[in-house]
């Protein structure tokens, strides 16, 4: 049964790059003159370029980012920054060793926003959107590892179930792997297109009458996720960013599903958290005296209906902020008193 796709994928509505949250993130990074930040996801620049004009003409950005296109589609901003911008062809969570090869210590923020960005989204050949025809890739780097129809192809119907199922927190996960592999067995998935109607198939007409979002979303995201290693790549870079900030320094995260903002929301509670015990127990008992970092927002910051109404990419989106103390850090595993979580 194919399904006529509404404009509910990102795609159809966002054909113009606008950064989200753009006021917040400055607000919460709170760039300064002189400073030197971090953009983990350079995407097209637009939080870039305006961390660059907080910045000021003493002040440094370094942006990251996997996709070479957007690499390359940074040339022109690179070329006008006088120097003070260094772009790098990396994944965020190699941060630390991209700021060793830059002879930088600590930074003053850092500053990411997870997902697809809109011109991933936009081009039909990345194969990220269900509203256009394109190959079932869905690699941000397309210069490596596998796509997304490898995946289909290669995983037993088990392991492709339970990837739909923790990825996509897709409640269908079974009935829609066992049809993906006979779909791949009868060389039915040619494009994103026969992938989302494949997908859609598996839904009742009356389950798809009651569906706010396209009933392709969940899978798509699922295989986009385990394309890219994205849970994997954000947990490494939690683990590791309190060890790249300058006391005072600055981590914003931008998520756009609950797998993500579950991970941030946990680590930075976690890196706010300090025992109750006295400090000289709690050091014998290698629990934190001090916290590492402390919330700058004590809840996730959503967009507003204005912005929601100009780009509607931002109706997912929530960013959450901390701020690193002068405490020693301890690793994520650091003993904690039962009960925390």
């Amino acid at each position: 049964m194919a399904l006529a796709l509404r404009a509910l994928d990102p795609a159809v509505e966002t054909p113009d790059h606008i950064p989200v949250l753009l006021d917040e993130v400055l607000d919460h990074l709170s760039p300064q003159p002189g400073g030197t930040y971090v953009d983990g996801t350079f995407g097209r620049g637009g939080h870039t370029s305006a961390v660059l004009e907080r910045v000021g003409p003493t002040g440094r950005v370094i942006a990251l980012d996997r996709d070479p296109q957007a690499i390359a589609a940074g040339a022109a901003l690179v070329a006008s920054s006088a120097g003070r911008l260094t772009l790098v062809h990396a994944r965020f969570g190699e941060l630390a060793d991209v700021l060793a090869r830059e002879a930088t210590d600590k930074v003053d923020g850092i500053l990411l926003d997870l997902g697809v960005s809109s011109p991933q989204l936009d081009e039909a050949a990345r194969g990220f959107s269900f509203s256009r025809p394109g190959p079932i890739d869905m690699r941000m780097d397309p210069s490596r590892g596998p796509t997304a129809l490898d995946l289909i192809r290669e995983l037993p119907e088990l392991e492709l179930a339970e990837l739909l199922r923790d990825l996509g927190e897709e409640r269908l996960s079974k009935r829609i792997a066992r049809r993906l592999k006979e779909a791949v067995r009868g060389d039915e998935l040619a494009t994103t297109l026969d992938l989302a109607n494949v997908v859609a198939s598996c839904f009742s007409a009356a389950e798809q009458r009651r569906m706010r979002i396209h009933p392709a979303t969940r899978t798509f995201q699922a295989l986009r996720i385990a394309v890219n290693g994205e849970l994997d790549e954000l947990s490494a870079f939690l683990d590791g960013f309190p060890d790249l900030l300058a006391p005072g320094g600055r981590c914003v995260v931008i998520s756009f599903h609950s797998l993500e903002d579950r991970l941030v929301k946990r680590r930075f509670r976690d890196l706010a958290w300090t025992s109750s015990l006295p400090p000289q127990y709690a050091a014998q008992a290698g629990e934190r005296v001090h916290a590492v970092c402390t919330p700058v927002s004590r809840k996730a910051v959503f967009a507003d209906d204005a912005e929601t109404d100009d780009n509607p990419r931002a109706r997912s989106a929530r960013l959450r902020a901390c701020q690193r103390t002068d405490a020693p850090n301890l690793p994520a595993h650091a003993h904690q008193p039962k009960g925390h979580s």
